[in-house]
């Protein structure tokens, strides 16, 4: 499994532009073979502050991803919406093993 951690800043006055379209794009991402999950957090202490948590079955699926229809409209869409640069962080896990996705 490959998890990537997605740090996003939306601008105040984009926060429902940005909760529509990502939303959307998390619907669709969760319907995908190669995805295990995909959650979409909004922090507790910054109501402009969210977060994606993307688990991947394989590198493959990551690549996958990137070249869906979904994921090329919200990239668009929220371009302009964010504050600053969304950053990544990518992960391994360690508990639960691979094997009880």
């Amino acid at each position: 499994m490959l998890i990537l951690h997605v740090h996003i800043h939306v601008k105040p006055d984009c926060i429902d532009a940005f909760l529509a379209a990502t939303i959307e794009n998390a619907r669709n991402s969760a319907r995908e073979p190669g995805i295990a999950r995909f959650d979409f957090l909004r922090h507790a202490d910054d109501p402009n502050r969210f977060s994606l948590w993307e688990v991947y079955k394989s590198e493959e699926a990551v690549a996958a991803h990137k070249q869906t229809a979904h994921f090329a409209t919200w990239a668009a869409a929220v371009e302009n919406l964010l504050a600053e640069p969304r950053t990544r962080t990518w992960y391994k896990s360690v508990f639960p093993g691979d094997e009880n996705w």
